[in-house]
């Protein structure tokens, strides 16, 4: 059949050379390729009976679970985009992204009810509503107007619909890798979330140059307990399939113990962390009661991970690759830091990515010298087309190249670059604190919080001061056994920081607000003013 070059023919392609082995495991079902292979071609066979063409956009608002992964692919065998929402979603925003993506299918469960059938009101498209209710439920009725299936209509092998084969077009005949393959919305941290478009292309790229260093093969066995919504968890899937691995897919790490419990169980290799995750891990005390001896390497990125964690993860699992890393969702992966150089460089996030190129550039777009900061620019072939419509924005974002044709990211953070090529994050343009007449990184002093001994998680934001301009309050929440009072904090950022960097307010809580991504929400934290 040949290399892939389509998203779909990751799974077809796998499940052509290990057709009995498990790709999947959630809770207790395990699943082969061939059967992932086998309920997608059903799904994009009856997607088509449907109406669903080429390119519409299908959304799908479930919590992980292995529908998910079958209906992602079987919207693309059907040539069409999935659109994969964040199980937290309200019926306001759900309803805004089925408006702005022109959804023609939701693909959802009875527990979701409420929020579909609100979402669903005023919508002036009709669309078809495919319930995915538990294996012993009846299919569920719904008071909207859109037309309702059940999920056992759809793909069950006792459907009576036509074998997969039949759905299977000659000569991979299935649309050419410039169309879209997904849409990701964005948290929507500055107002309506903004659809970012991937093509096939660009998935490809990115999970080719991806699984290259981190040297991935048949053999990984990879834990997926983000949403994935996210692009971090959906990649975990997207990974696996493409070099043939298994995928320990988990609704989510609100249970750490239980998610270490699973992958001791199925000998997982691969661990993607975001700093959250590492600061619950961090905290659960004596990890030695989980074997994790199968465990060959962690990955972080969204939020670069403190220091401190690093160094602690280094102490408990030293025979575990750490791959500290940065992207965005507009481009996938940016950087990875090569594992040799952790020791060395633990607070930078490395070199690109292969077959990638990055320049730290001022405000005119020339390239700055070492050790300048200035914003960081992306080109290769993982850089997104842009926003779906959103016109204006993908002008603002993605900017012509020197070539024809050619579209370069600029990424809205900040970065330096040291005399050997190493990238260090200094902050998101945005998130800059200007107090005392001078500009603070928050990740600089969340990094400092996070060296003293007590202290679980931190997050810094800038709040109005009449005298400063700007005042730095720091959340920080301990750990379990910890008594630390402010003016712990206080006194630890004096010996850690320059004056102007020490902030104003410290508050100690119990938890960090979270996005459904799992970072710390630090809208949630600015709406709360002053003293909280």
């Amino acid at each position: 059949m040949g290399a892939p070059w389509l998203v779909h023919h990751f799974l077809e392609d796998a499940a052509r050379r290990h057709p009995g082995k498990t790709a999947l495991v959630c809770d207790d079902r395990r699943l082969t390729y061939a059967e992932i292979e086998e309920a997608a071609a059903r799904l994009a066979r009856r997607l088509a009976e449907l109406g669903v063409r080429r390119q519409d956009r299908v959304a799908i608002f479930l919590d992980n679970c292995p529908e998910a992964v079958i209906a992602l692919f079987g919207v693309l065998k059907a040539k069409a985009v999935f659109v994969m929402l964040s199980p937290t979603l309200k019926p306001k925003k759900l309803n805004y992204i089925l408006r702005d993506a022109g959804a023609v299918a939701l693909i959802t469960q009875p527990s979701k009810r409420a929020v579909v059938e609100q979402a669903l009101e005023g919508l002036e498209t009709r669309g078809h509503l495919l319930w995915v209710p538990a294996p012993a439920q009846e299919p569920i009725a719904s008071a909207t107007p859109w037309e309702t299936h059940s999920w056992q209509e759809l793909v069950s092998e006792e459907s009576g619909r036509p074998s997969p084969e039949a759905f299977r077009a000659p000569a991979r005949s299935q649309g050419i890798d410039l169309d879209l393959a997904t849409i990701i919305y964005t948290s929507g941290s500055t107002g309506e979330p903004k659809g970012v478009m991937s093509t096939h292309a660009n998935v490809l790229a990115a999970v080719r140059s991806i699984t290259g260093y981190l040297q991935n093969d048949e053999r990984d066995v990879l834990l997926a307990a983000l949403p994935l919504s996210f692009d971090y968890g959906l990649y975990q899937v997207l990974m696996a399939f493409f070099f043939g691995g298994t995928v320990v897919l988990e609704k989510s790490f609100l249970f750490p113990v239980k998610v270490l419990e699973k992958a001791a169980a199925e000998r997982v290799t691969g661990f993607p962390l975001v700093p959250t995750m590492a600061a619950l891990l961090l905290q659960l005390g004596d990890l030695t009661r989980f074997d994790l001896s199968s465990l060959r390497y962690f990955t972080n990125t969204a939020a670069a991970l403190p220091v401190a964690y690093i160094r602690k993860l280094r102490e408990l699992f030293p025979q575990v690759t750490i791959y500290s890393m940065y992207g965005l969702t507009e481009c996938k992966r940016v950087s990875f830091l090569p594992p040799e150089e952790l020791d060395r460089r633990p607070d930078s996030v490395g070199i690109p990515i292969p077959n990638e190129e990055v320049m730290v550039v001022d405000e005119a777009g020339n390239e700055v010298a070492p050790g300048v900061v200035g914003e960081l620019v992306v080109r290769g072939s993982n850089v997104m087309p842009g926003y779906w419509n959103a016109p204006e924005e993908t002008a603002r974002r993605f900017r012509p190249g020197r070539y024809p044709g050619e579209r370069l990211l600029y990424t809205g953070d900040l970065f330096r670059r040291d005399e050997e090529g190493y990238l260090y994050f200094v902050a998101r343009k945005d998130d800059l604190i200007k107090t005392r007449g001078e500009r603070v990184s928050p990740r600089e002093v969340e990094n400092a919080l996070c060296e003293l001994e007590g202290v679980a998680e931190a997050a810094v934001i800038a709040v109005p001061d009449e005298i400063l301009g700007s005042a730095i309050q720091a959340f920080v929440v301990p750990k379990a056994d910890a008594n630390l009072t402010e003016k712990d904090l206080f006194r630890h950022c004096k010996r850690m920081l320059e004056e102007f960097a020490i902030p104003k307010y410290f508050v100690i809580r119990e938890a960090l607000p979270r996005n459904a991504s799992g970072k710390i929400d630090k809208l949630a934290l600015k709406a709360e003013t002053g003293r909280s």
